[in-house]
């Protein structure tokens, strides 16, 4: 009845999902018990789209781990990757993000040394420093720090001081992207415009309408949802979701994976009434 309905109004949708403490569990990084549900959703046609601040690597071996072949958004909106999975005419990759290096060139002049002093580069700390601060096991975070596009960082200094540093980031044409265990310093990306670029080329190729679901648990997702047409927020415990102010704003009573299931089901009763 789902295929048939979408079918018959011309409607794809398309889902676009941050994956740590949206899709997957906060602390096992799996999604099992809905595993079945989400790739019935991918058997009806409907389009999913990680859209994380993981990198490349971690993505790419999140298809591989379960054997998925889903075009995927890195590294906060940096560059988006597979498209011409959904379509031929489609580019394989797109880059949105000047790269790191730049990236840090840019940091290195505009932050003045009171502050620099403040800040620890999670990449130049030891190994088992960086697995803490990760929470991953060695494999995967061995792919987590391979970051094209953005810059790892911890700020150590006080409330007044780390608005300070990221009001000089902002000025400086860069953002400070925070999720759920850490900061990063990006080039003027972030998810949203990643998303919205990305339903922009799609359009050109299909005839359809895009319905757009954005999924998101943490406060670099909150742009990403104020921009999708159904805009899901997954529990967080250490996310205060009544500071989210949009009106359509479906929201779960669950935390992750379940959670990431119920508000899809809601979002897809919507669209079908």
């Amino acid at each position: 009845m789902l295929i048939f309905t979408l079918m018959k109004q011309k409607k794809q949708i398309v889902i676009f999902t941050d994956l740590d403490g949206s899709l997957l569990d906060k602390n096992t990084f799996e999604f099992d018990e809905i595993e079945d549900y989400f790739r019935e959703l991918i058997s009806i046609g409907i389009i999913i789209i990680p859209n994380s601040s993981k990198t490349e690597a971690e993505l790419s071996d999140f298809n591989n781990q379960y054997n998925l072949n889903l075009s995927f958004i890195a590294e906060n909106g940096s560059s988006i990757h597979g498209l011409n999975l959904i379509h031929k005419n489609l580019p394989k990759k797109i880059f949105l993000s000047r790269t790191s290096d730049e990236i840090y060139n840019v940091y290195n002049q505009k932050i003045p040394p009171k502050l620099k002093s403040k800040i620890t580069f999670i990449l130049n700390l030891k190994s088992n420093e960086q697995r803490e601060i990760f929470g991953l096991p060695l494999e995967k975070m061995n792919l987590a720090i391979k970051r094209n596009y953005s810059l790892p960082i911890k700020f150590n200094g006080i409330e007044i001081e780390k608005n300070e540093f990221i009001k000089i980031i902002n000025d400086s044409g860069l953002t400070v992207q925070t999720g759920g265990r850490i900061m990063n310093i990006c080039d003027n990306v972030n998810k949203s415009k990643a998303m919205c670029k990305t339903i922009e080329l799609i359009n050109k190729e299909i005839d359809n309408e895009i319905i757009s679901i954005g999924v998101g648990d943490n406060q670099n997702d909150i742009d990403m949802l104020k921009h999708s047409d159904y805009p899901c927020l997954v529990k967080n415990n250490s996310f205060d979701s009544a500071l989210v102010n949009i009106d359509n704003l479906i929201k779960s009573s669950e935390p992750s994976p379940k959670g990431w299931a119920d508000v899809i089901k809601t979002a897809i009763q919507k669209i079908k009434t």
